[in-house]
């Protein structure tokens, strides 16, 4: 692909991205043609000497790939456009101008290790970032994810909920969101095994849900039981599987086990 159309591609591409609302369709289009384009100008995984302008273009399209899949929902898609931002935020972090949406795509990389509950790799990941130790807590795109942990570690389940409204871009949420359905479920888990029945506004509070409406779809995919009418949830109860212990079987090999040891001694 020409470097002419490359570029032509790019600015349309920020156009789509920045209208409000973004043009998630178009984007979508265009960055599959961008990213063909890159790997023909060797910018996707870039090696050896390279222009500089040229890298901090292809690093802006990665970037704008990550926002975009996060809007599309497409979390596989978010990972590998982050997997290709690596290069450009380690190997070339000397040479290249400071990225102002680098710290929020880090930022949302460490939110979604803890969507995966891969805690070890997220404090590895916070280690390695290119921040000194006392800006951690003072750069908002960190601070959020970083307090993430740390309620969830405590279970201060509340306070996750409430993070959702103070996330330092609105791409955060969808994350936030996502740990929340984490939570909703080993809260319902832990509500099956406690009660056998529970107050619908006992329910909500307790999983979050801020209307009726949204229980009661939770309430279904669960398979509990709603009665309107109370205004109760019968929990729906697992039966407890029965394991058929070879009695006979286990005492004969022991007594066949206790002759051999006999004839040894």
């Amino acid at each position: 692909m020409a470097s002419q159309k490359l570029a032509t591609l790019y600015n349309e591409l920020q156009r789509a991205f920045d209208a409000r609302p973004s043009d998630l369709k178009k984007c979508g289009t265009l960055l599959a043609q961008l990213k063909v384009g890159l790997i023909e100008a060797g910018l996707l995984i870039p090696q050896g000497e390279t222009n500089l302008h040229d890298l901090v273009v292809a690093r802006d399209i990665l970037e704008i790939g990550v926002f975009w899949s996060i809007r599309a929902k497409d979390v596989p898609s978010f990972d590998r456009y982050f997997s290709q931002l690596h290069t450009f935020y380690t190997d070339f972090r000397s040479s290249l101008p400071p990225s102002k949406r680098e710290f929020a795509v880090r930022g949302l990389n460490l939110i979604r290790l803890l969507t995966q509950n891969r805690i070890a790799d997220f404090h590895t990941t916070l280690e390695s970032l290119p921040l000194p130790a006392d800006e951690i807590n003072t750069n908002p795109y960190i601070r959020h994810p970083v307090n993430l942990e740390r309620w969830l570690m405590e279970g201060s389940y509340s306070k996750v909920w409430n993070a959702r409204e103070e996330a330092p871009a609105e791409e955060y949420k969808f994350f936030v969101d996502s740990l929340m359905g984490t939570i909703r479920n080993e809260i319902a888990s832990c509500e099956e095994s406690a009660y056998d029945s529970l107050p619908l506004k006992d329910a909500a509070t307790l999983l979050f849900f801020p209307s009726q409406s949204g229980l009661l779809v939770f309430a279904q995919q669960r398979g509990w039981q709603v009665d309107l009418t109370a205004g109760m949830i019968t929990f729906a109860k697992k039966n407890d599987e029965q394991v058929e212990i070879p009695t006979q079987k286990l005492i004969a090999a022991n007594l066949a086990y206790a002759r051999e040891l006999e004839q040894i001694v």
